[in-house]
């Protein structure tokens, strides 16, 4: 039988706990390619997912399956070094276990980042987006099933996913910094092939400006347990049919690898704003 997610949770705490007695107040989920900025965060401690008891190691290339803690100027911090996505085979409760291991540790809000297809024409490889709201089309939700009344209510509000104070610090982290910042709003699709040009001319016309399958399951669970999450995409590559190019998971992580600076830059300052 499978254990209860709060002693799934407990036992996890438990083992980083072990390794470390930061607490961290800010989250970080690092998506494809996006994952070397938590290498360079300062009284760093490494933990393999593997090294934490229930923790899911993603099977996808970029991401690096490691839980970081340390600091970021005087802000302590732990980041997800890649997550695991539904695609793979995992339940819902096996993706969002992460997340939900961040909010046990201490984090009060977290910052999700993911690579993602460009819809909107204007963007172009290397946009940087800060998504305002998003659209679920997985077909899934992390909190079916009975409701883990330790993490939150039953029907959780969704009005403000993303939350409007985080978005204000990452507008004023890019203006300090000099990154162009776009805003708009991402849909999330299960995968793992990409979307076809009919399936995205359907996005488009629905409303979503980017594109990719993961995050969304993460912010509903943060929300359900009342943690603040604020969240930016990479555009790697633009949407099917958007280019006329056929889509290669290499040119996302090449992509990724060549926006990390100005990435990393803007999670620095967003990262001490929010502090």
């Amino acid at each position: 039988m499978t254990q209860p997610l709060t002693q799934r949770l407990d036992e996890a705490v438990a083992a980083v706990r072990e390794a470390t007695t930061l607490t961290p107040r800010v989250g970080l989920v690092l998506g494809s390619g996006l994952g070397a900025y938590a290498d360079g965060i300062a009284d760093l401690v490494k933990l393999p997912y593997t090294s934490i008891p229930h923790m899911p190691s993603p099977g996808v290339s970029g991401h690096a399956g490691n839980l970081c803690l340390g600091r970021v100027g005087d802000v302590p911090v732990a980041c997800l070094q890649g997550r695991s996505h539904v695609y793979e085979g995992h339940g819902m409760d096996t993706v969002v276990f992460g997340v939900r291991l961040l909010a046990r540790l201490g984090c009060t809000a977290v910052l999700l980042t993911n690579a993602a297809g460009g819809i909107r024409p204007s963007f172009k490889p290397g946009t940087l987006m800060l998504i305002l709201d998003h659209l679920n089309f997985m077909g899934k939700n992390p909190l079916v099933g009975p409701n883990e009344a330790a993490f939150g209510p039953r029907f959780p509000d969704m009005t403000r996913a993303y939350d409007r104070e985080l978005a204000a610090l990452a507008r004023a982290a890019a203006r300090e910094v000099g990154t162009p910042l776009e805003e708009g709003v991402y849909a999330a699709m299960l995968g793992p092939s990409y979307e076809t040009p009919a399936e995205i001319h359907m996005l488009r016309t629905v409303g979503a400006d980017a594109v990719g399958m993961s995050t969304v399951p993460e912010v509903v669970a943060l929300r359900h347990a009342g943690v603040r999450a604020g969240a930016i995409s990479c555009i790697t590559n633009m949407a099917a049919g958007m280019s006329g190019n056929l889509l290669d998971h290499s040119e996302v992580e090449e992509t990724a690898r060549e926006t990390r600076g100005r990435f990393e830059t803007l999670l620095t300052a967003w990262i001490q704003k929010i502090h």
